[in-house]
């Protein structure tokens, strides 16, 4: 995924909330992405950018987005890999969605069927379309258009 002229690009980030929590996030004020070890989520933190924007995703135990992050510091080798081969980013709290919107109902929603969080379940660190983020906030309470 290229960058065009600066544009901020969406992410969806997921923790298991028993590890790593949005309140255990909110504790800290910034917190360490790390831990990721599948190829392609690494390469999706490689290519995040200061001021890119995720939503954190709670998995396993709830299954729902329940916040916005902001990427503040990109391109830093993963404090616990040794071998300096994967990538980490910090991420700080901008604020907790209104409302959580939970797997369940991204799945069932037809504008969200070609969403990576569907279609790759799995991956840990997932492109976010612009219109797939609006369309979550509206879901989350936050208004917006269509």
């Amino acid at each position: 995924m290229s960058k065009s002229h600066g544009a901020k690009s969406y992410w969806l980030m997921k923790s298991e909330p028993d590890a790593y929590s949005w309140d255990d996030l909110l504790a800290e004020g910034e917190g360490t992405w790390d831990g990721v070890r599948n190829h392609r989520a690494a390469n999706n933190l490689r290519a995040m950018q200061v001021g890119d924007e995720a939503f954190f995703y709670h998995s396993n135990i709830g299954k729902e987005i329940v916040g916005v992050v902001q990427i503040s510091e990109s391109g830093i080798p993963d404090p616990s890999d040794p071998e300096g081969k994967w990538a980490a980013v910090k991420v700080k709290p901008v604020r907790k969605l209104a409302r959580p919107v939970t797997l369940k109902e991204v799945k069932a929603d037809p504008k969200l069927a070609e969403m990576e969080l569907v279609k790759l379940s799995r991956l840990s660190v997932a492109v976010v379309t612009p219109e797939e983020w609006a369309y979550i906030l509206k879901l989350a309470g936050e208004g917006g258009k269509d």
